[in-house]
Protein backbone atom coordinates (compact mmCIF):
# COMPACT_ATOMS: atom_id res chain seq x y z
CA UNK A 1 0.00 0.00 0.00
CA UNK A 2 1.35 2.93 -1.43
CA UNK A 3 0.56 6.53 -0.09
CA UNK A 4 -2.64 8.21 -1.27
CA UNK A 5 -1.72 12.07 -0.79
CA UNK A 6 -3.63 15.09 -2.13
CA UNK A 7 -3.45 18.97 -2.46
CA UNK A 8 -0.51 20.51 -1.35
CA UNK A 9 2.36 18.38 1.00
CA UNK A 10 4.96 19.91 2.46
CA UNK A 11 7.77 17.90 3.50
CA UNK A 12 10.31 18.97 6.06
CA UNK A 13 12.93 17.38 8.33
CA UNK A 14 16.26 17.87 10.26
CA UNK A 15 19.44 17.91 7.85
CA UNK A 16 20.55 14.70 6.78
CA UNK A 17 16.42 12.63 7.54
CA UNK A 18 15.99 11.95 3.76
CA UNK A 19 13.40 14.79 2.92
CA UNK A 20 14.77 15.33 -0.57
CA UNK A 21 14.61 11.42 -1.48
CA UNK A 22 10.74 11.14 0.16
CA UNK A 23 9.77 14.08 -1.49
CA UNK A 24 11.21 12.76 -5.18
CA UNK A 25 10.00 9.52 -4.64
CA UNK A 26 6.89 10.46 -3.40
CA UNK A 27 5.84 12.17 -6.60
CA UNK A 28 7.11 10.06 -8.66
CA UNK A 29 5.37 6.78 -6.71
CA UNK A 30 2.03 8.97 -7.13
CA UNK A 31 2.23 9.65 -10.76
CA UNK A 32 2.87 6.03 -10.81
CA UNK A 33 -0.15 5.48 -9.11
CA UNK A 34 -1.92 7.24 -11.85
CA UNK A 35 -2.06 10.51 -10.16
CA UNK A 36 -2.43 13.06 -12.49
CA UNK A 37 -0.87 16.63 -12.77
CA UNK A 38 1.51 15.63 -9.98
CA UNK A 39 4.04 18.88 -9.28
CA UNK A 40 6.81 19.08 -6.86
CA UNK A 41 8.74 22.64 -6.11
CA UNK A 42 12.39 22.75 -5.00
CA UNK A 43 11.90 24.94 -1.65
CA UNK A 44 15.52 24.19 -0.16
CA UNK A 45 17.31 27.64 -0.31
CA UNK A 46 20.35 26.27 2.66
CA UNK A 47 21.75 23.15 1.31
CA UNK A 48 23.82 23.87 -2.33
CA UNK A 49 24.05 19.85 -2.49
CA UNK A 50 21.16 17.17 -1.84
CA UNK A 51 18.19 19.12 -3.33
CA UNK A 52 15.22 18.03 -5.80
CA UNK A 53 16.42 19.44 -8.86
CA UNK A 54 19.47 17.46 -8.95
CA UNK A 55 16.88 15.02 -10.20
CA UNK A 56 15.21 17.42 -12.04
CA UNK A 57 15.83 15.34 -15.67
CA UNK A 58 14.40 12.57 -14.74
CA UNK A 59 10.88 13.95 -13.21
CA UNK A 60 10.70 15.92 -16.74
CA UNK A 61 11.11 12.92 -18.72
CA UNK A 62 7.76 10.87 -15.87
CA UNK A 63 5.86 13.87 -17.15
CA UNK A 64 6.66 15.47 -13.45
CA UNK A 65 6.24 19.40 -13.47
CA UNK A 66 9.73 20.49 -11.14
CA UNK A 67 9.00 24.21 -10.30
CA UNK A 68 12.67 25.81 -9.76
CA UNK A 69 14.45 28.72 -9.51
CA UNK A 70 15.19 30.15 -13.09
CA UNK A 71 18.00 28.44 -15.27
CA UNK A 72 21.29 30.79 -14.75
CA UNK A 73 20.71 30.47 -11.20
CA UNK A 74 19.75 26.53 -10.61
CA UNK A 75 23.77 25.44 -9.29
CA UNK A 76 23.96 28.45 -7.16
CA UNK A 77 24.37 28.31 -3.78
CA UNK A 78 21.94 31.31 -3.69
CA UNK A 79 18.22 31.94 -1.54
CA UNK A 80 16.28 32.33 -4.59
CA UNK A 81 12.49 31.84 -4.29
CA UNK A 82 11.07 31.25 -8.02
CA UNK A 83 7.52 33.15 -7.98
CA UNK A 84 6.22 30.07 -9.56
CA UNK A 85 6.07 28.59 -6.00
CA UNK A 86 3.26 31.06 -5.20
CA UNK A 87 1.47 30.56 -8.12
CA UNK A 88 1.32 26.78 -7.59
CA UNK A 89 0.45 27.36 -4.05
CA UNK A 90 -2.58 29.60 -4.94
CA UNK A 91 -3.39 27.46 -8.03
CA UNK A 92 -2.39 23.61 -6.68
CA UNK A 93 -3.26 20.78 -8.98
CA UNK A 94 -4.01 17.18 -7.47
CA UNK A 95 -0.95 16.52 -5.63
CA UNK A 96 1.92 19.52 -4.78
CA UNK A 97 4.83 18.32 -2.92
CA UNK A 98 7.10 21.37 -1.13
CA UNK A 99 10.67 19.92 -0.34
CA UNK A 100 12.03 22.14 1.66
CA UNK A 101 15.72 23.02 3.75
CA UNK A 102 16.48 21.46 6.79
CA UNK A 103 15.69 22.07 10.23
CA UNK A 104 14.04 25.64 10.96
CA UNK A 105 16.36 27.43 9.06
CA UNK A 106 15.15 26.02 5.80
CA UNK A 107 11.91 26.04 6.81
CA UNK A 108 11.43 29.79 7.00
CA UNK A 109 10.79 29.84 3.42
CA UNK A 110 7.24 28.93 4.23
CA UNK A 111 6.65 31.89 6.19
CA UNK A 112 7.61 33.74 3.13
CA UNK A 113 4.99 32.55 1.01
CA UNK A 114 2.18 31.87 3.96
CA UNK A 115 -0.09 34.51 2.33
CA UNK A 116 -0.42 32.07 -0.60
CA UNK A 117 -2.09 29.22 1.38
CA UNK A 118 -5.47 30.80 1.99
CA UNK A 119 -8.01 29.20 3.61
CA UNK A 120 -6.06 25.66 2.01
CA UNK A 121 -4.39 24.77 4.91
CA UNK A 122 -1.44 22.16 3.66
CA UNK A 123 -0.55 19.24 4.88
CA UNK A 124 2.79 19.40 6.49
CA UNK A 125 5.21 16.26 6.96
CA UNK A 126 8.40 15.39 9.33
CA UNK A 127 10.39 13.11 8.15
CA UNK A 128 12.17 11.32 10.84
CA UNK A 129 15.54 8.97 10.51
CA UNK A 130 16.06 7.94 14.13
CA UNK A 131 19.63 6.36 12.67
CA UNK A 132 20.78 10.35 12.57
CA UNK A 133 21.96 12.52 14.79
CA UNK A 134 19.14 14.86 17.18
CA UNK A 135 16.05 12.79 15.97
CA UNK A 136 17.55 8.93 17.76
CA UNK A 137 15.46 10.19 20.71
CA UNK A 138 11.60 11.59 20.63
CA UNK A 139 12.50 14.02 22.57
CA UNK A 140 14.59 15.18 19.97
CA UNK A 141 11.74 14.70 17.22
CA UNK A 142 9.56 16.72 19.22
CA UNK A 143 12.75 19.64 19.61
CA UNK A 144 12.69 19.60 15.92
CA UNK A 145 9.11 19.77 15.24
CA UNK A 146 8.50 22.72 17.42
CA UNK A 147 11.53 24.69 15.79
CA UNK A 148 10.06 23.98 12.28
CA UNK A 149 6.24 24.95 13.39
CA UNK A 150 7.89 28.11 14.73
CA UNK A 151 10.01 28.74 11.81
CA UNK A 152 7.55 27.76 8.89
CA UNK A 153 4.60 29.43 11.07
CA UNK A 154 2.26 26.42 10.01
CA UNK A 155 1.51 23.24 12.48
CA UNK A 156 2.67 19.62 11.54
CA UNK A 157 0.01 17.52 10.51
CA UNK A 158 1.88 13.94 10.60
CA UNK A 159 5.13 11.92 10.60
CA UNK A 160 7.34 10.06 7.45
CA UNK A 161 9.34 7.20 9.00
CA UNK A 162 12.30 7.37 7.08
CA UNK A 163 14.69 4.65 8.89
CA UNK A 164 18.24 3.87 7.36
CA UNK A 165 21.51 3.08 7.44
CA UNK A 166 21.83 3.70 3.55
CA UNK A 167 23.70 0.58 2.41
CA UNK A 168 23.24 -0.77 5.67
CA UNK A 169 19.94 -1.22 5.84
CA UNK A 170 17.94 -4.32 5.88
CA UNK A 171 14.33 -5.28 6.96
CA UNK A 172 15.01 -5.04 10.89
CA UNK A 173 16.09 -1.65 10.31
CA UNK A 174 12.67 -0.59 8.87
CA UNK A 175 11.19 -2.39 11.76
CA UNK A 176 12.51 -0.56 14.92
CA UNK A 177 12.49 2.52 12.86
CA UNK A 178 8.75 1.69 12.21
CA UNK A 179 8.45 0.81 15.88
CA UNK A 180 10.02 4.11 17.25
CA UNK A 181 8.10 6.19 14.99
CA UNK A 182 5.16 4.86 16.53
CA UNK A 183 6.25 5.89 19.87
CA UNK A 184 6.79 9.76 18.37
CA UNK A 185 3.54 9.29 16.83
CA UNK A 186 1.82 8.26 20.56
CA UNK A 187 3.84 11.10 22.42
CA UNK A 188 3.42 14.17 19.86
CA UNK A 189 -0.60 13.14 18.45
CA UNK A 190 0.95 13.17 14.76
CA UNK A 191 -0.21 10.41 12.72
CA UNK A 192 2.03 7.90 10.68
CA UNK A 193 1.52 9.55 7.06
CA UNK A 194 3.95 6.55 5.97
CA UNK A 195 7.41 4.68 6.07
CA UNK A 196 9.57 4.21 3.60
CA UNK A 197 11.86 1.10 2.50
CA UNK A 198 14.43 0.68 -0.05
CA UNK A 199 12.64 -0.64 -3.37
CA UNK A 200 15.23 -3.46 -3.15
CA UNK A 201 13.70 -4.51 0.45
CA UNK A 202 9.86 -4.22 -0.82
CA UNK A 203 9.58 -7.92 -1.21
CA UNK A 204 11.50 -8.97 1.61
CA UNK A 205 8.96 -6.37 3.92
CA UNK A 206 6.04 -8.05 6.18
CA UNK A 207 3.27 -5.50 5.65
CA UNK A 208 1.89 -7.09 9.25
CA UNK A 209 4.41 -5.54 10.69
CA UNK A 210 3.78 -2.11 9.26
CA UNK A 211 0.45 -0.14 10.34
CA UNK A 212 0.84 2.45 7.48
CA UNK A 213 1.55 2.75 3.79
CA UNK A 214 5.19 1.96 2.53
CA UNK A 215 6.53 4.31 -0.18
CA UNK A 216 9.33 2.62 -2.16
CA UNK A 217 12.69 4.57 -2.55
CA UNK A 218 14.78 4.90 -5.16
CA UNK A 219 18.04 6.99 -4.30
CA UNK A 220 19.02 9.80 -6.09
CA UNK A 221 20.83 11.72 -3.73
CA UNK A 222 24.15 9.97 -3.99
CA UNK A 223 27.76 10.99 -3.84
CA UNK A 224 29.94 12.13 -6.72
CA UNK A 225 31.08 8.54 -6.97
CA UNK A 226 27.74 7.10 -6.56
CA UNK A 227 24.99 6.30 -9.57
CA UNK A 228 21.49 7.44 -9.09
CA UNK A 229 18.50 4.94 -9.70
CA UNK A 230 16.34 4.67 -12.31
CA UNK A 231 13.25 6.58 -11.47
CA UNK A 232 11.34 4.93 -14.31
CA UNK A 233 11.79 1.01 -13.14
CA UNK A 234 9.05 -0.86 -12.36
Amino acid sequence: MTPDLKGIVIIVGNYGSGKTEVAINLAVASHAEGVAGVRIADLDLVNPYFRTREARHQLHRLGIDVVLPPEKYLHADLPILSPDVAGMIKQPGPLNILDVGGDHVGANVLAAVADAFGDKPPQMLQVVNPYRPFTETVAGCMKIRREIEAAAKLDMTGIVGNANLIDETDVNVIYEGHRFVQRFSRESGLPVAFVTADVGLMTDLDPDRLACPVLPIRRQLVPPWGRSANLAAG
